[in-house]
């Protein structure tokens, strides 16, 4: 699904079955800064406990269309339904268990292409989901423009929902609401670990939330100098005096995992062996790198030594 000459907009909303996807629409299309003079075709995949009133969505110019079986989520329905109806933009209220990245993968009608994609999480039974539909969730979010997780509690792990997801996707936006749809002012200023210190002591466990904190926080490292054990991940280039000290992050399940790290400077990277585990002292610069492409956190190691492997490699985010 191409994004070049986009003339209707299509925004999908994602979310597993009762996450508040019906919920969120429902006050979406009432609001006045979405209103527009020509036609909203809205699309379910799913009916809840909460459906939509087909005689309202009239007067906010709204039709709507009900797809209850996957086999019939197609390309061509789906052009009929453009033929039919000619709308200006369309809402998509998807079932992910219909498989999101066959829905990626499809072809539209001429014109439609993906514009937002939107998530919607149910706080209160996140870590049930996560614990059993981890592929689910993680397949979701991966290309996901926003994250909202709903019916939180004060007493949810929000911090640690938030750097789990930024591990899948880590440009997402992700905000977090109460049972009255309040949002909740979300404090990560507390690290696990003593950033007046010199260097920064990274243990082994906390490098999961190193890792997203430097990425969203990179004022907090920029100028100071961190330790912590990795993997050494080095270029194809044998003479290349960088490598990526890294660690295997689990992102759904442990058939999915991805080395997660940063570029790290130093002439000592052509002694040292791909995959090797090292403790590296290095000072944090936030600079543009071609690895990036664009700018990015860059290390400056002061000191990498060989040191033994972890007894559990992988980074877990709950």
């Amino acid at each position: 699904m191409s994004d070049f000459n986009i003339s209707v907009p299509v925004y999908l909303i994602n979310g597993i079955l009762e996450s508040g996807k019906t919920s969120f629409l429902n006050f979406t299309i009432r609001q006045d800064y979405f209103q527009i003079d020509d036609l909203t075709l809205l699309i379910t995949c799913e009916e809840g406990e909460e459906t939509f009133d087909e005689k309202e969505l009239l007067k906010y110019n709204t039709v709507l269309e009900i797809i209850e079986n996957p086999s019939d989520f197609t390309f061509e329905y789906l052009r009929t339904l453009h033929r039919k109806y000619h709308p200006d933009r369309v809402l998509l209220e998807y079932n992910p268990l219909w498989g999101t990245q066959t829905l990626r993968g499809m072809k539209l009608p001429l014109g439609w292409g993906i514009s937002q994609e939107i998530v919607l999480v149910d706080g209160s039974s996140y870590q049930i989901y996560r614990n059993n539909m981890q592929s689910v969730f993680s397949e979701m979010v991966r290309n996901a423009d926003m994250v909202i997780f709903n019916r939180c509690k004060a007493n949810d792990p929000l911090t640690d929902y938030r750097r789990g997801l930024k591990v899948v996707n880590p440009s997402c936006e992700i905000s977090f609401e109460n049972d009255e749809g309040e949002l909740i002012d979300l404090f990560e200023d507390s690290v696990p670990y003593d950033m007046d210190a010199s260097p920064i002591e990274i243990a082994d466990m906390d490098y999961g939330i190193f890792y997203v904190d430097m990425d969203e926080h990179p004022e907090r490292y920029a100028g100071k100098t961190v330790r912590f054990r990795a993997r050494a991940m080095k270029s194809k280039k044998k003479e290349a005096e960088y490598f990526v000290p890294g660690r295997k992050a689990m992102t759904c399940c442990a058939d999915d995992t991805q080395m997660i790290g940063y570029l790290c400077k130093t002439p000592l990277a052509v002694h040292l062996k791909h995959g090797e585990w090292v403790q590296v002292t290095a000072k944090v610069a936030y600079e543009y790198s071609g690895f990036y492409h664009g700018q990015g956190p860059v290390l400056y190691a002061e000191q990498v030594t060989s040191c033994e492997a972890l007894a559990d490699e992988m980074v877990y985010f709950n």
